[in-house]
């Protein structure tokens, strides 16, 4: 198997991991949404740490820890991306938890979109045509969704946005990302353990007071944390960024499928036609970005580079 094709394996797995994680959270149900938050973040810290042992990365992460002391602006930067990555998270189990599944695949179908907006606004970016043809259909889809709520879909912006912003802090921060998750999670750390401590001393954790399978589930929380990211790692370098880009719409979708067939949440006519008009919006994007990402490839062919 050549890399280009491990790549595609690697980074469609990591989407279709994602994209069926729901069934996971729906398991841990009785536990609340903030206590599986606490404890995702505690289990993954200690998974990733004791992987990047295992791998021999060590050295690597003290130079990280080191570089990161030395310079206040990235030490910053991180700590920001990871509040935000934590209230991502957050939104999500709650989503999941609450019977939101439907609105989660929005939130995560339109963050492509918001993404390019913060390009926009922030780094300056242009759009073609055909991309703000796609974000006017897109917010035709959203406005005909909160029109029929009555309300905006905060939970489908508020993903949106926060890892959309995640994203665009990422991208002035280089730092491996095994590592930078075990960084990230640092920061969030503190404010877990010390959310456990009240819960423990209020009597009200459900870790090791439920159940067997609820304790395990919680562990394991860490490696659904963690797996997916390093197989994204391992992957999404290997293939064009179109293509990943591509690959996204498989969790979202997924997502889509598990809330309307498997737990039956409405999926009725008004929402067909919302997000009828984001996928004809995520169609033009992708398509857009492909011919964008083969014209540049062909240029840099015929100047020889």
């Amino acid at each position: 198997m050549n890399d280009e094709k491990r790549g595609i394996l690697y980074t469609a797995l990591t989407y279709t991991i994602w994209g069926f994680l729901p069934i996971y959270w729906k398991l841990l149900d009785q536990v609340p949404s903030d206590e599986i938050l606490a404890s995702r973040i505690v289990w993954s810290l200690f998974l990733t740490v004791a992987f990047i042992f295992l791998i021999k990365g060590r050295k690597m992460l003290l130079s990280d820890l080191k570089d990161l002391w030395k310079s206040k602006k990235t030490f910053f930067t991180l700590m920001i991306a990871s509040y935000l990555i934590t209230l991502n998270w957050f939104l999500y189990i709650f989503a999941v938890t609450n019977d939101r599944i439907v609105e989660t695949s929005l939130g995560y179908y339109i963050n492509p979109l918001v993404s390019m907006l913060l390009g926009v606004i922030f780094l300056k970016e242009k759009l073609s045509p055909a991309i703000k043809f796609a974000f006017v259909l897109a917010a035709t889809g959203v406005t005909i969704l909160a029109v029929s709520y009555g309300t905006l879909p905060w939970l489908a912006f508020g993903m949106a946005f926060s890892f959309a912003f995640y994203g665009l802090i990422k991208k002035t921060i280089k730092l491996n990302a095994l590592r930078g998750l075990a960084l990230e999670t640092l920061f969030v750390m503190p404010v877990a353990v010390a959310y456990y401590i009240y819960l423990f001393a209020n009597g009200d954790a459900h870790f090791l007071h439920t159940g067997v399978s609820t304790d395990i589930l919680l562990v394991i929380s860490g490696a659904a944390t963690a797996l997916p990211l390093f197989l994204f790692a391992t992957g999404a370098p290997l293939i064009p960024l179109y293509m990943v880009g591509f690959l996204q719409y498989i969790a979202p979708t997924l997502m889509l499928i598990l809330g309307v067939l498997v737990y039956g949440e409405e999926f009725n006519r008004i929402n067909l036609i919302s997000f009828s008009f984001v996928w004809v919006a995520l169609a033009i994007f992708t398509t857009s970005k492909v011919m964008e990402a083969r014209t540049v490839r062909r240029g840099r062919l015929n100047s020889g580079h």
